[in-house]
């Protein structure tokens, strides 16, 4: 792995300047270099099958594959994305984001952590299973399928799914985007929560008006929005839509107890994950990890409405509007959620107030497997063998599409990934600690082999 790290490293850091924003049109072009680049660099490798899908609405996409010696080993198709976050605010930024800085064991620069870093992982660990084995072609059959719009919500993720699931079928998903619980506390995550978006809109009028003319004879909509709001939880920060909780599935007791022996200080992680909050706050009879992995959200993302400029300007609005984001949680259904916010709305809209709720997008489905199918097994034993060190169950805080890859390819899917969650991911100065990148190669590499042994394991039983 030493040997092949150097290369690993300047490859990684050629692919970041690459600056594949994909949520910003004007970035297009850098996404389809991006995609490009990842092909000539898999078909450098010795990947026999590649290719850029560009001819749809998706931006572009890359899919590989490289079939196994032994034709009745498992398929395993890795996912991960390589278009990045925008870069704002600029100015916060120690350097140029897209020129990336290597400083100590880190790379620093959008893209370096999420995901590109995880994605040039797994093409390491190829090369590394390759060199530990002697062999010509992996011990099972790899597919790749890197996306182009992860970071924009996936939008024609399913369309993909559908019009090219013949190339993409397999036995098992890996999904690479994800993260280690600590440094010193590695971890497999078994599950993201979905999201679901909504903008809520209270119009009263078609014009702001004076405050004095009117205020008290007609209804002020940023007042009547502010107690919706205020309406959204009760006193113990449990959500009040109707039914919202009916469908959360509680985490076994293996998963409880192995959150409960992961290293905790509330300080130290309030410094690194809070944005300067002074105290840890949530539902209670939960732990922060449980609020943060298991347990459903209900967030006020920005509330707009009436004038907010320098000094006073006294009017009644004639609109006012609040950003609301749910995370889910297994066996949550993003379709059911809106339903119940709908309703929740149209219970708090009060007379002479006309309320408009916007969803935005599909939303994306939870995703979680049990700690004790198979494949996480053989995930936690590389892992372990990698790190060399006990290795627990975690979950993902944040959404991802595993659901949707999941629901459509009908296979299990486990998460591999190798960094941190303090890593500065959509936020500047993002970086990646290079060491555990190639600890997580190795984890891959054994995982390859562990899945093939296994599988003629069970065909000579």
């Amino acid at each position: 792995m030493a040997a092949l790290s150097d290369s690993f490293v300047s490859d990684l850091c050629e692919w970041i300047r690459i600056p594949s924003i994909g949520v910003d049109p004007a970035h297009l072009a850098d996404v389809r270099r991006s995609a490009e680049w990842l092909a000539e660099r898999l078909t450098a490798d010795g990947w026999p099958e590649v290719e850029v899908w560009d001819d749809g609405p998706a931006l572009p996409a890359v899919f590989a594959c490289w079939p196994a010696r032994d034709p009745e080993a498992p398929t395993v198709l890795v996912y991960g994305h390589h278009d990045v976050q925008p870069v704002d605010p600029l100015e916060k930024w120690a350097h140029p984001p897209f020129e990336p800085l290597i400083s100590g064991d880190e790379i620093r620069g959008r893209g370096a952590s999420d995901d590109k870093g995880q994605v040039a992982m797994h093409l390491l660990a190829v090369r590394a299973h390759l060199a530990a084995t002697g062999q010509d072609a992996p011990s099972v059959t790899l597919k790749l399928f890197i996306e182009g719009e992860e970071e924009s919500g996936s939008p024609h993720l399913r369309k993909l799914l559908e019009d090219r699931g013949s190339q993409l079928e397999c036995d098992l998903v890996v999904f690479t985007d994800t993260a280690l619980h600590e440094r010193d506390a590695p971890t497999v995550n078994t599950g993201q929560r979905g999201v679901l978006g909504a903008e809520i809109t209270f119009d009263g009028g078609t014009d702001d008006v004076h405050s004095g003319r009117a205020g008290g004879a007609i209804p002020n909509p940023a007042t009547a929005l502010a107690k919706l709001i205020a309406a959204l939880h009760d006193d113990d920060g449990r959500i009040l839509l109707d039914g919202f909780y009916d469908d959360v599935a509680e985490p076994s007791t293996r998963e409880r107890e192995d959150y409960a022996a992961l290293p905790f200080d509330e300080q130290d992680w309030l410094k690194r994950n809070g944005g300067g909050a002074q105290k840890t706050h949530g539902e209670p009879g939960y732990t922060t990890y449980e609020r943060l992995w298991v347990r459903p959200t209900a967030e006020v993302n920005g509330i707009s409405g009436g004038y907010t400029g320098p000094g006073f300007k006294t009017i009644i609005p004639a609109t006012a509007t609040a950003k609301i984001s749910f995370r889910l949680v297994p066996h949550q259904h993003p379709d059911k959620v809106k339903d119940q916010l709908e309703r929740f709305v149209a219970r708090h809209t009060p007379e002479g107030i006309t309320a408009t709720t916007t969803i935005r997008g599909e939303g994306v489905p939870p995703y979680a497997i049990s700690p004790d199918d198979p494949a996480n097994a053989a995930v936690k034993e590389a892992v372990e063998l990698a790190f060399d060190q006990p290795v627990r169950f975690a979950r993902a805080g944040g959404s991802g599409p595993a659901a949707v890859l999941q629901q459509r390819l009908g296979v299990p899917l486990v998460y591999l990934g190798a960094t941190l969650p303090d890593d500065r991911v959509h936020a500047p100065n993002e970086r990646v600690v290079v060491p555990l990148l190639l600890k997580g190669a190795e984890a891959a590499a054994h995982l390859w082999r562990m899945l093939a042994e296994t599988a003629i394991a069970k065909r000579l039983s």
